[in-house]
């Protein structure tokens, strides 16, 4: 299948390469130092990220040309699959732990993120029930909240707040886009607030997560240390930044810098009018990704594309607010840019689905 015509294609194509190879520069900058003092005599994490690169690209090559991806019935069972995956993380032995998560699958050299597929599946699955409804007909079903709840509740036992966060708020607008009644997000939003009051009750480090956000230098060497780090880094650096490859947090100070907090490290090397050319870069992938759901020739593509362009989105400004101090730390990559091979698979898997639903 040759890739589809317009500038909207072009568009999103050429801006989520351009991020994928900022990221890999990035990458090296931010990564090399980290790699030579914990990971000597492995391949370094800028080589690593180029190869996730070349595998995401064949991903997405793959992906354009799989018309089983508009059926139903493919995305029920890749439901299925994914809640399976988020079952075995959960089993000692299988699932593997990193920063207190238990989020990982280790499949021999290889590590799978279940919750990252799972976003996915439940978004694109979500859009083909919301397609059936007719109009004219109350669209509020029970359904729906389960094929949303079952995911958020295995995920949770990770914990991994952020991917459940991502997800709900792209759900939440599908809905919205779907029809459902406005007078049901209120409710939702009290729901939601009771839910957050628990989850800190029975997780007392997520309460030092928020009372570090809200003032880091409480506790700067312990939970507030992440955010006082990407401040130091951001604050000196000025409009031009110190220069590419003269980052000083990067040196053993912000904790594994080429990943969540990579745009810390960005935003120190090439300052604030280099961070505003990535915030642009992803604002045009949006209103490209955007424009695909708005000429989309089914109700089921429009829906799906709309979810996952969304998806994209948030997970995008969640990791730049936090990396500024906007919100409280939370375990996000930055999309395209971080280092790890699931979430760069996972970025270019979803722009392939994209361009094949809007074929």
């Amino acid at each position: 299948m040759a890739l589809l015509r317009g500038k909207e294609s072009y568009l999103l194509l050429v801006t989520t390469l351009m991020l994928s190879i900022i990221g890999i520069i990035f990458v090296y900058s931010a990564g090399t130092y980290w790699s030579e003092i914990h990971y000597s005599g492995k391949m370094p994490f800028y080589m690593k990220q180029s190869l996730y690169f070349a595998v995401a690209i064949v991903v997405f090559l793959i992906t354009i040309r799989l018309n089983i991806l508009k059926e139903q019935s493919f995305w029920k069972m890749a439901y299925i699959f994914s809640l399976i995956l988020l079952v075995l993380v959960l089993i000692p032995g299988i699932g593997l732990v990193r920063n207190g998560s238990q989020s990982w699958i280790g499949v021999g050299p290889l590590t799978i993120q279940p919750a990252e597929l799972t976003k996915i599946t439940v978004i694109v699955y979500l859009s083909h029930i919301l397609a059936q409804h007719k109009t004219g007909t109350p669209i509020v079903n029970w359904r729906h909240g389960l094929v949303l709840l079952l995911p958020i509740v295995l995920i949770m036992l990770q914990p991994d707040f952020g991917s459940v966060f991502i997800l709900v708020v792209s759900v939440f607008l599908l809905f919205f886009v779907a029809g459902y009644p406005l007078k049901l997000y209120a409710m939702l939003m009290v729901v939601g607030i009771a839910g957050l009051v628990g989850l800190i009750v029975t997780a007392p480090y997520r309460l030092k997560r928020i009372e570090a956000f809200i003032d880091p230098w409480v506790d700067p060497l312990g939970s507030g240390f992440q955010a006082v780090q990407s401040l130091m880094a951001i604050g000196p650096a000025g409009i031009f930044g110190h220069g590419f490859g003269q980052s000083r947090q990067k040196f053993l100070y912000l904790p594994e810098p080429q990943n969540d907090f990579i745009y810390a490290i960005i935003l120190e090397e090439i300052g604030l009018l280099g961070g505003l050319v990535i915030l642009a870069l992803f604002v045009l992938t949006i209103y490209a990704g955007y424009k695909f759901a708005v000429q989309a020739k089914s109700r089921t593509s429009y829906y799906a594309i709309i979810g996952l362009v969304t998806m994209l989105a948030v997970q995008a400004f969640l990791n730049i607010a936090v990396v500024i101090g906007l919100v409280p730390v939370t375990g996000v990559t930055l999309p395209f840019i971080s280092y790890g091979g699931t979430s760069l698979v996972t970025m270019w898997l979803i722009i392939g689905i994209i361009y094949q639903l809007a074929k």
